[in-house]
């Protein structure tokens, strides 16, 4: 499965099982263990486990597979890996505290420069 299929797959199945605060980052500069990182967030141990069953099923079913699954056992943090797309699907507390998106990108959540020269005026 191309990579630009998969993550539009996984995009459009996230929020059909309740997915909160999808981002996907783009990765392919930084690394080379991935070319994109989706992350979300569950409401609950149950539904970040249910996420990440959901959207397996859902690649499988349209001829992709996936390589690997972590964290199933607690559900706090469940990984699952596609190759060249890794989605993380984690706890809000978890999110919180690892805050990946700042760690792949130290500018996340920060004013653009753009809108700091208007501020500025």
């Amino acid at each position: 499965m191309k990579v630009s299929t998969l993550i539009a797959l996984i995009q459009q199945e996230l929020p059909e099982i309740k997915a909160k605060e999808i981002s996907v980052l783009d990765v392919r500069a930084l690394t080379s263990i991935a070319d994109y990182l989706v992350i979300c967030t569950g409401t609950s141990n149950r539904h970040t486990r249910a996420i990440a069953n959901h959207v397996m099923d859902e690649v499988k079913a349209k001829g992709g597979e996936h390589l690997g699954v972590e964290g199933m056992d607690t559900g706090e943090w469940v990984l699952v890996d596609f190759g060249d797309v890794i989605l993380h699907v984690m706890m809000r507390e978890t999110r919180d505290y690892y805050q990946l998106e700042k760690l792949w990108n130290p500018d996340w959540g920060q004013p653009s420069k753009a809108s700091d020269a208007k501020v500025a005026e």
